[in-house]
C-alpha cells in the first residue's frame, strides 16, 4: 500500500488521497448544482472508486437534499398542471361576444 492510501477497517477498500479529493470534487460540484437556479448536464464520473468512508455521511445528507428538492420540484410541477388545466378550462367555455365574421362585400 502507498503512504497516500488508507484502508478501510470495515470494507478493507484502499482509498488513496487523490480517490478521496475526487470524491470532494464530485460532492462539491453535486452539492453547488443542488442549490443552483439553472440547470447542469450532469454526466456520471468514472474511476472514483468507492467512497470514502468519512463522506459517508455528507453523500447521505447530499441525496436526502436531492430527495427533498426533487419533491418539490414534482409539487410545483403538478400545481403548473392545475393551474394550465384551470386556464384551458376557461378559454374552452369563453364564447365569441361579437362578430366573428365581417361581410367585408356590403
Amino acid at each position: 500500500m502507498s503512504p497516500d492510501a488508507t484502508r478501510d477497517g470495515a470494507t478493507g477498500a484502499v482509498t488513496t488521497d487523490a480517490d478521496h479529493a475526487a470524491w470532494v470534487a464530485v460532492l462539491d460540484a453535486l452539492e453547488r448544482d443542488l442549490t443552483a437556479e439553472a440547470t447542469t448536464t450532469w454526466t456520471e464520473p468514472t474511476g472514483l472508486g468507492p467512497l470514502p468512508r468519512d463522506l459517508v455521511g455528507r453523500a447521505s445528507r447530499l441525496l436526502a437534499a436531492q430527495r427533498d428538492r426533487m419533491a418539490t420540484l414534482e409539487a410545483e410541477r403538478r400545481q403548473t398542471l392545475e393551474h394550465l388545466g384551470a386556464l384551458r378550462a376557461v378559454d374552452a367555455t369563453r364564447e365569441p361576444r361579437g362578430s366573428v365574421y365581417l361581410d367585408a362585400s356590403a
